[in-house]
């Protein structure tokens, strides 16, 4: 077994090669096995070559999808034409071509895992599971945490097929059509927002492998989107996600695939690693530009709102996919996640993009540039300009100094629930804040910082004693510095 793993592995050098040659063979095999059943009547005859010419139907459309995530954009058209012509499932040319396919997103990792890999692997947890797809938690024996996507077996998609094919094998290949595509797409798609391909596992058929065969897909590991948990953080964090969606849709609206559609676009769709957020559900990515003849087939329907966009002299409808984009974008994310708690001077910039978005009346480009204004503002502290210098001399500061028996109070949204921690860029802005807090005495900085290189200072009523602590800066109103003792 370990060496048919070993064998296995192999083939994970060269990713979309193996997509290829699994979803042939799978026609060839496929085939072939709805006729090894014996001997058969007249009739059960029919009904299996009818079942047989249905399956290869349906695999010759999954690999027609395929096709277009298989070539570079920037090929040169005699070049397209020819790939095109190897790539054709109807073409007749030996299957076994595809395995030469050699497209710069397909060549060897030395860093990618394949069956080897999750040898003795121990599975934590079921992460998700949805019609076609199952997401278990998993740490490989050398104790890195990752995610395995595998085909659900006891799902809707499965189920159907097992119905109408009657082929427990074709179906699992048929249904893991879905993880295949997302191969490709995470490899033509590569982008600090988009979830890690650390490799895959194509399984040993009647050996060890993945349970026996199954393809699992092995990705870099996060913690799912929780909404509600992101309502009550501080909006520093909010204000990521935010950013982090806009770099993605921006990417996507001119990716190598060209503009990219989220055709299911949900927060389920995302996870954060180490609080970076990425998209993790790519099967329902889409590059497909929408076919028109006048600007009345060019209309963006959502549950509240209708747009329509202008038809091109392509005869496609133009940004189509972009708009698509923003305005979930707009609808899932920014209407929750950053109107509330911003900081007051930054305000007016956050209803700007909230009205930009929501009326879709600025592109990605726009759109990005706003986040990416608010973002340097914040980080420079150049929003405090109107703050007075002189608000800092209203303390007293006692460096290297840190508090015991601290009388805290709550606010929100704080880093702490136990007190009030918050964001500031200077010991001047946590001046203004302590403040504006009637329970505020005495702030403290500890030199930790925020994914913004901003100061986390916490807030507190009264403490106790001060205590030496190098990292550690006191800041008292001078109308109440306590003695020494």
């Amino acid at each position: 077994m370990g060496n048919s793993l070993r064998a296995a592995a192999l083939l994970a050098v060269v990713v979309l090669s193996v997509l290829v040659s699994l979803l042939i063979t799978s026609v060839q095999q496929f085939g072939a096995t709805l006729s090894t059943n014996g001997t058969l009547s007249d009739g059960e005859q029919q009904e299996l070559a009818s079942l047989r010419r249905a399956l290869i139907y349906q695999l010759n459309q999954r690999r027609r999808e395929m096709i277009p995530l298989l070539l570079d954009d920037d090929d040169g058209d005699d070049d397209k034409g020819g790939r095109s012509s190897q790539l054709d499932p109807d073409s007749g040319l030996d299957y076994n071509l595809w395995n030469e396919v050699t497209l710069d997103f397909g060549k060897a990792h030395p860093d990618r895992m394949g069956c080897d890999s999750l040898v003795d692997m121990q599975a934590v947890e079921v992460l998700g599971s949805g019609y076609t797809k199952l997401v278990v938690r998993a740490n490989l024996a050398g104790g890195q945490p990752v995610a395995l996507k595998l085909v659900n077996e006891q799902g809707i998609d499965m189920s159907k097929c097992l119905e109408d094919f009657k082929d427990p094998r074709a179906c699992r290949e048929l249904v893991s059509y879905k993880l295949q595509k997302e191969m490709i797409l995470m490899e033509r798609l590569r982008h600090p927002n988009v979830i890690k391909l650390k490799g895959h596992c194509a399984g040993v058929q009647g050996g060890g492998g993945v349970e026996g065969g199954r393809a699992a897909v092995i990705l870099e590991q996060g913690n799912p989107l929780q909404m509600i948990q992101l309502l009550q953080s501080p909006w520093e964090d909010r204000f990521r996600v935010c950013l982090d969606l806009v770099r993605l849709l921006h990417f996507l609206s001119r990716s190598p695939l060209g503009s990219v559609a989220l055709l299911d676009f949900q927060p389920r769709q995302f996870v954060t690693v180490s609080g970076q957020l990425k998209l993790t559900d790519l099967d329902d990515a889409s590059a497909e530009e929408t076919a028109c003849q006048t600007d009345a087939d060019c209309t963006l329907q959502f549950p509240h709102r209708n747009f329509t966009l202008s038809c091109s002299a392509r005869g496609v409808c133009e940004g189509l996919n972009e708009k698509r984009n923003i305005y979930n974008a707009y609808r899932f994310f920014f209407t929750y996640l950053l109107p509330h708690q911003a900081p007051p001077s930054l305000t007016h910039l956050v209803d700007h993009i909230m009205n930009t978005t929501g009326e879709l009346r600025e592109d990605i480009n726009q759109t990005l540039e706003a986040f990416e204004h608010i973002l340097l503002l914040y980080k420079s502290g150049l929003y405090l300009d109107n703050l007075p210098p002189s608000i800092i001399r209203d303390y007293t500061v006692m460096r290297g100094m840190g508090t015991t028996g601290n009388v805290e109070y709550r606010c929100w949204p704080s880093y702490s629930l136990q007190g009030c921690v918050l964001s500031v860029h200077s010991a001047r802005e946590a001046a203004y804040i302590c403040n504006s807090h009637s329970q505020c005495s005495s702030f403290t900085l500890t030199g930790q910082k925020t994914w913004t290189g901003r100061l986390l200072a916490s807030f507190r009523s009264s403490f106790g004693h001060l205590v030496a602590d190098g990292m550690s800066e006191v800041y008292v109103k001078k109308t109440k510095v306590p003695e020494n003792p």
